[in-house]
């Protein structure tokens, strides 16, 4: 099954990618999820407006990717949660919160998708968060999560 994808989906293709796919899993996990759009010639002419937005926020090349590594390795990412008396979190944090989080600390703008827990994140105090920038570059943020 030819499809077109949608979204980056890891160990097939980036969006805007034409891939080939089996039958099942296509029609049951990558359409109904919007991951993917089945190909046609009319569809491909969508290919080019997929890419222009994957351009838009995509690293451009390796060097780019070390520049902004080290931007992010400078940064003091501070987080600020609801928790009760002993430290844990009401809740948990998630990667939109750190990816807001670095953006308010002066950071650049990050896809939540690149970024990667250790984990659950349930208690206050510093945290190691990856964020994949290439797949030759990942860079370590620290973050800490106070009180509110």
């Amino acid at each position: 099954m030819k499809l077109i994808l949608t979204r980056e989906i890891a160990g097939l293709g980036l969006a805007g990618d034409i891939v080939e796919v089996a039958d099942g899993y296509g029609r049951n996990f990558l359409v109904p999820r919007g991951a993917a759009i089945t190909w046609t010639k009319g569809a491909e002419k969508q290919i080019v407006q997929i890419k222009r937005a994957r351009d838009a926020r995509e690293i451009r090349d390796l060097g780019h990717a070390r520049e902004i590594k080290a931007d992010l390795e400078k940064l003091a990412v501070t987080l600020t949660a609801r928790a009760g008396k002993d430290g844990r979190l009401f809740g948990s944090v998630t990667t939109a919160d750190v990816a807001d989080a670095v953006k308010r600390a002066g950071g650049p703008l990050l896809d939540k998708k690149r970024i990667q827990l250790p984990g659950h994140i349930k208690t206050l105090g510093p945290h190691d968060v990856t964020v994949d920038l290439h797949p030759d570059v990942v860079a370590s943020v620290p973050v800490t999560v106070t009180p509110v």
